[in-house]
Parts: structure tokens; sequence; C-alpha cells
């Protein structure tokens, strides 16, 4: 029988097993960034609309095509967070952090939403893990969290991981490239997709994004940020190489690799794995030294990260990992000899799980072998059949 309802397109229910594996990958996230001195950050699902505009650009996909926006009853325009970093800068300033001590270190975790063309790996309601430091233009920076981030997905025992790295310069670098590449649209004008073209003067660095198949093989002739580098953009970028090499992190220099706003600056990388196929970004981050500043703050450097919890998760099934992963385990279930003892022994429960035993007890009025099949069906380590005063009458080892 179909359902009268069905959960809308893009989204997913998460039933228990596989909720055990998210819950599983998230832990192991936190567990790491909190040993590494990074600490738990919470932001609204909803922000006002013009934090995403300012930050993201009219001209991004995420604004025009992408964001989950509304009015609300106070006829405020507000959007579902398409990402973390902007409401995450949004609360540094808002909270007066920068008098804190610098760098703050920030992990976050939850469901973010865009209208995306579904796909494998791709949805519009999906989980993301987020990392930032924010208060520091130090190099090392940039390389502990892409370290982190590798670390974290190798101890899920995810294999065949690849990551890929670029400077996206500084603002010397921006001003030698921008009428170099704006050149290369103009000469090419008739071969690129408009909407490429479109791009020449809003932000010339997102023609390297194009999903248009013509336009992407034109592209791979377009000249390369990384032949404008300045000398103190090239001078972060090896920083970053070494810190990474001293850590053994193996790691490709892809030139093409490009985030297209303005306020990134210097590094940007992600972590892929291949088998994914289309969607195989697993996690992507980039330094965002004039973000807090675009949002009305003092100049502040930061670095960051978002990895999609889905992907990772199918990583693991794709890769029989997921069996692996414990799921919660019943140590005991108590069984009841008389009716009339039911209540103290569901009292019971929760003197034993207070104590932290895992125990649960039948809820549908069975009679004991009733009770003792479901003991076996969820389970349980231990059968303990108890009745009248005598609570502990029996016990039968499943």
């Amino acid at each position: 029988m179909s359902p009268t309802f069905a959960a809308p397109p893009g989204t997913q229910d998460w039933l228990p097993e596989r909720s055990a594996l998210r819950r599983h990958v998230l832990a192991a996230a936190s567990a790491l960034f909190e040993r590494a001195g990074y600490r738990e950050w919470h932001v609204p699902l909803f922000e006002d609309i013009q934090l995403y505009a300012r930050t993201a650009g009219d001209s991004s996909d995420v604004v025009r095509k992408e964001m989950y926006d509304f009015v609300d009853k106070g006829d405020r325009e507000l959007a579902l967070r398409p990402e973390f970093t902007a409401g995450i800068c949004r609360a540094y300033i808002q909270h007066g952090l920068r008098g804190q001590p610098q760098p703050l270190k920030i992990w976050a975790a939850g469901t973010v939403y865009r209208y995306n063309r579904m796909q494998r790996g791709r949805y519009r309601e999906f989980t993301q893990f987020d990392a930032e430091v924010i208060g520091s233009a130090d190099p090392a920076a940039d390389a502990e969290l892409i370290a982190l981030g590798v670390r974290w997905l190798e101890s899920l025992g995810i294999g065949g991981l690849e990551v890929l790295v670029n400077s996206l310069g500084d603002a010397d670098t921006r001003a030698a490239y921008r009428p170099l590449i704006q050149d290369f649209l103009d000469r090419h004008r008739d071969d690129l997709h408009p909407d490429v073209h479109g791009l020449r003067d809003v932000n010339p660095l997102r023609a390297f994004d194009t999903k248009h198949e013509a336009s992407k093989a034109v592209m791979r002739e377009a000249p390369l940020l990384a032949e404008a580098l300045s000398p103190a953009a090239r001078a972060h970028l090896d920083a970053v190489r070494a810190h990474l090499d001293a850590r053994g992190i193996a790691y490709a220099v892809d030139p093409t690799l490009v985030r297209g706003l303005d306020y990134y600056t210097h590094t940007a990388w992600e972590v892929v794995w291949p088998a994914l196929g289309a969607q195989s970004t697993v996690l992507g981050g980039g330094r965002y030294d004039g973000l807090v500043e675009e949002i009305g703050g003092e100049p502040t450097p930061g670095v960051g990260f978002a990895a999609g919890i889905d992907r990772i998760v199918l990583a693991l099934e794709d890769q029989g990992l997921a069996a692996g992963v414990a799921q919660p385990r019943t140590d005991a279930f108590l069984a009841c000899f008389e009716p009339a003892a039911r209540p103290r022994l569901h009292a019971l429960l929760d003197e034993a799980r207070l104590v932290g035993i895992s125990c649960d007890a039948d809820l549908a009025g069975r009679g004991v072998k009733g009770q003792l099949t479901q003991a076996n069906r969820v389970g349980a380590r231990v059968a303990i059949v108890v009745g009248g005063d005598e609570w502990a009458r029996g016990a039968a080892q499943l």
C-alpha cells in the first residue's frame, strides 16, 4: 500500500542502521577536533537572507538558484542556511568574540539546505560537519584543518582519498590575474555558454566551475591564477605545503581548483573519494580573510572547511565498512511471570539504566513465552525472568 504522504524530494529518512552510521561519523569528528582544541558552536537554522546575499554574492548559484528563502509573519526575509561559515562569522561579530583569545577554533554540525539537482550524494537537505579557525592568518592553521580532515576520514577506514590543494592568491594576485582571464573570456566569447561569459565582470574565476561541457573544454586552455601569484601568496602556499609534508599528508596541487568569491584568499582545498562518481568531493575548504569584514566586522582572517556527512556515509557503505559500526545493544531483557508485578519490573529498568545497564522489557502485554521471543528479536544478551516478590527467579542465556 502506497503511503498517503512521502518525504519531500531531495530529503532522506535516516532509519536506525544508517542513523547509527551517521552518529559514528560525527562522533569520530567531534572527538578528534575536541582533542585539537576546537569547541562546538550552534548557529540558527535560518538567518537574514541578506547575510547570504552579501557573503555568497547576488550572482552566485547559491543565492540565485539554490537557497530556500521565505518571508515570516513579521515580514522578515529569511533563508534556511545553505552553509555554516556565514552564520558563524555573524555570531563572531554579534557577540564581540574578537576580544577573546585568538584564534577561535570552532566546529559545528547539522542540516543545511540547497535546491540542488538531485543525484546520488547530492540532496536538498543534507548534513555537514564544519570546522573553522577565526583570527589567524598563519599558514599552519590552513594545514592543521587539512590534516585534521584527512585524519578523521582515514580513522573511519576510508581508503583511496585524494587531497587537492591550490592558492587563490591575495589582492595583488587578483589584480594581476583579472585582466588576463577577462581577455581570455572575451577572445572565446562565442565558444562559451552565455552564463559563463556573463561571469566576466562579476566573478571571472567562477568560469572554471562551469558544468557546461563545451565551456569546460575551453576553460582548460585558460590562463591559471597560479601563473600570477604574488611573492606573498607564493610564500603562503609554500608554507602550507611544508606543514603538510611534515605531517606526511599526500596531496596534489590542482591549479584549476577555485573558489568564486572575492573574500576567499590563499589556500583552497578539497578531499575527494573518486569512487563516488560525479559527487566525489567529501570535504572542501578555503581561507576567507575578507569574510568577517564583508559582513561588517573588523578585518579578521579566517579559514575553514565543510564536509558532507551523507557522502561520507555512502563511501563507508560502498567500501563495506558500515557493518563494522556497532549498533546499540540491549544488555538485558527483563521478562515477567505475573502481570501484577509489571509496574515494579519497569521501575527496576529505570534503576538499571541510571547505573549504565542497557535494558528493556515488554511493552505489548505479551505472555512469558512472547516476552522471551521478543528478547531474542531485539538481540538482548541476557533475558532475566522475574515474578511476584522473587525478583531473581530465573535467568536464561540467549
